[in-house]
């Protein structure tokens, strides 16, 4: 497998812990039962599942009314482009092995 293959299927399972993660913990807020900490739920955005968080958020209704998800999910998201886009476009080449 090459490095590329590895980094989506990556991204892929990330995104998919992000999005069942607002679903679980959506399930357990109605159950009142014991919750997902916050902190968890952003450091699976900051690893690389942000769109699954956002998906997850809307899909489900979930953490909506709290500015800090609806402003710091999105937030995440573009700092995760922009540097992915400057990695790219960077004057140096970076050699992964």
């Amino acid at each position: 497998m090459d490095v590329i293959t590895l980094l989506l299927e990556y991204l892929i399972v990330v995104n998919l812990i992000g999005f069942a993660l607002m679903g679980i913990d959506k399930y357990k807020a109605k159950k009142r039962a014991f919750r997902i900490p916050e902190a968890t739920l952003f450091i699976v955005a900051v690893i690389g599942g942000s769109i699954g968080s956002i998906i997850g958020m809307y899909a489900f209704r979930h953490k909506t009314r709290h500015w800090y998800f609806v402003y710091g999910m999105p937030a995440i998201l573009i700092i995760q482009i922009l540097l992915i886009t400057l990695l790219f476009h960077a004057p140096f080449e970076i050699s992964l092995l």
